[in-house]
């Protein structure tokens, strides 16, 4: 099966929507309206076989020296196939291209990440996240994920 990693565009909305509402619904990942989705589509990439979208993640730029790998994620069926992987080295290259010398995330799967080049650092360290997104998140006291990164 032959993988295309690429950037997504408007006619991705509803696919990735369906695909991050899925990992919502768990708890594992924030919601995206398509609304918001369409006005960020810029941010993501996509991983597509047989013009199907199997997986997601986007970029967000937190400050001048750092970006965040967020709303990552793979259709299940597809999983352990090392397309997340092939998703984060597109992500990490767009991050260069950005002259951005440190990625995070925040993620449940630390092992995943740390196979990719990350180590787990102390969430506190990133005060640029906290305050865009953190203060709005309602597990904002209760916060259980893992903060990692990698610099470039």
């Amino acid at each position: 099966m032959a993988v295309l990693c690429r950037r997504a565009t408007q006619e991705d909305v509803e696919a990735l929507y369906l695909l991050i509402q899925k990992y919502a619904e768990k708890g594992i990942m924030l919601p995206r309206s398509r609304e918001t989705l369409l006005a960020i589509i810029d941010t993501f990439v996509i991983a597509e076989a047989d013009g199907k979208l199997i997986g997601c993640g986007s970029l967000s730029r937190l400050g001048k020296d750092l970006v965040e790998i967020r709303s990552l994620g793979i259709t299940e069926g597809f999983k352990g196939q090392g397309i997340g992987s092939q998703l984060v080295d597109r992500l990490l290259e767009e991050a260069r291209q950005m002259g951005v010398p440190t990625v995070m995330a925040l993620t449940y799967e630390v092992k995943f990440f740390e196979r990719n080049g990350f180590e787990v650092v102390p969430k506190e360290i990133f005060p640029e996240k906290v305050w865009k997104d953190c203060i709005h998140c309602k597990k904002q006291h209760c916060c259980d994920e893992i903060a990692v990164q990698k610099r470039l």
